[in-house]
């Protein structure tokens, strides 16, 4: 029953966060006007608003107008639903022994603020500001609440942890982009990237953040080769790296950092 809700709930989510991902870079409200089409201004009626269901019965077009809907909102939608459930069968390991309906709450915060970050970055090359901030914010609160779960001692480290990993993910992606800007002559890494960096800091700990950075920029290197070997990127031609740090940061949850630190020992051999 509770994959069934976390399916649903993960998709009303995945509705919401299409309106974000379209609204928030043009400086729209979130909330006022309702869902509408975005050709004729029609509202949207309630049984067409149905995640993924209401676009499939619609065939991919408005009811007013017949303007076309992207596929990409129940693609969405299925995939927000399909991400709160891994939230359920996540292993993390940064925060400490947590209760499985606290770290499955955790999970499905950090998925719905990931998941917006991904797709206006994707569409905009930008990470916007407030998000991060929330994510900050909610990354600390969460590792207040799991650390007042511990003993004195270990909640006290846990916590300064995690304080940390925000502060030296900001600072350490910073500089890197500082040193990447004076290598190639141009800025490889917006302040963006640092905050969603910092973001990640304040979910995961030290030790948790350095792996998701390594995965992002080993995935980003992989991606990006790829890109030029097949001509689909120019040199010097910028592609956005949020969405690699947001796969690193929920892999590293998933899995739990130690399981990846493990793993890369394991292949190297260490």
């Amino acid at each position: 029953m509770i994959l069934i809700t976390l399916a649903i709930a993960g998709a009303c989510i995945g509705s919401f966060i299409n309106v974000v991902a379209w609204r928030l870079p043009r400086k729209e409200s979130l909330v006022w006007p309702g869902s509408h089409c975005t050709r004729c201004g029609k509202d949207v009626r309630w049984h067409d608003n149905l995640p993924v269901i209401g676009w499939f019965q619609l065939g991919g077009h408005c009811r007013d107008c017949n303007a076309s809907i992207p596929f990409r909102y129940p693609a969405v939608e299925a995939l927000s639903a399909g991400l709160w459930l891994t939230a359920a069968l996540a292993n993390p390991t940064d925060m400490g022994a947590m209760p499985a309906m606290f770290s499955i709450c955790a999970g499905v915060t950090l998925i719905s603020l990931l998941l917006p970050l991904v797709l206006i970055d994707l569409d905009h090359m930008v990470l916007p500001e407030p998000i991060c901030r929330v994510g900050v914010l909610c990354g600390l609160l969460t590792t207040l609440i799991a650390a007042s779960h511990l003993g004195r001692a270990e909640g006290s480290a846990l916590m300064l942890d995690h304080l940390l990993a925000t502060a030296a993910a900001l600072l350490a992606m910073e500089g890197l982009s500082a040193i990447a800007e004076k290598l190639i002559g141009q800025p490889a890494l917006g302040l963006g990237d640092a905050k969603l960096a910092a973001m990640g800091g304040a979910w995961l700990g030290l030790s948790g953040i350095s792996m998701a950075i390594w995965l992002a920029v080993f995935s980003g290197a992989l991606v990006g080769l790829a890109g030029r070997l097949t001509g689909r990127l120019q040199p010097k031609q910028a592609f956005p790296f949020g969405p690699f740090i947001a796969s690193g940061i929920w892999a590293v949850w998933f899995c739990g950092s130690a399981w990846w630190w493990q793993e890369l020992q394991s292949l190297l051999g260490l």
